[in-house]
């Protein structure tokens, strides 16, 4: 018996050959393309110095204080998204978070005491019986 008709056989190895060959043109360009955007996310309006865009607020403050010692007081200058940015708290824990109920409570955790006689009780019996 075989492992299949001659039209599964084809469309699989269709399906090979697509693989093989990779990626069109195209999806290489826009590829590219978005790699390059994503590499300069952030560039300093001073400098032109870029960063890419998973960098957070605090490597940007630091790149202020390090080349622009006289921008710190006013980050903004440098980069538009450190608007609202806070030198004391660069990773942003100290803000409480706004909820609409209030501050969240932390739930009470119920220590369960393990005995052996509520096992007993459930249904498993010590030893064997003869």
């Amino acid at each position: 018996m075989g492992k299949g008709s001659n039209a599964q056989k084809s469309q699989q190895a269709r399906e090979r050959n697509q693989k093989k060959i990779g990626k069109t043109d195209e999806e290489r360009k826009a590829s590219s393309d978005k790699a390059k955007k994503d590499s300069a996310a952030f560039m300093c309006k001073i400098c032109r110095q870029t960063f890419m865009v998973n960098a957070k607020p605090s490597l940007l403050y630091l790149h202020i204080t390090a080349k622009h010692e006289e921008k710190k007081d006013d980050p903004t200058a440098c980069f538009d998204s450190l608007a609202g940015f806070d030198p004391e708290d660069p990773d942003g824990e100290k803000k409480a978070p706004c909820t609409v109920a209030g501050p969240v409570k932390p739930k009470k955790v119920v220590k369960k005491d393990d005995d052996l006689s509520l096992l007993l009780d459930a249904g498993l019996k010590m030893g064997k019986k003869k």
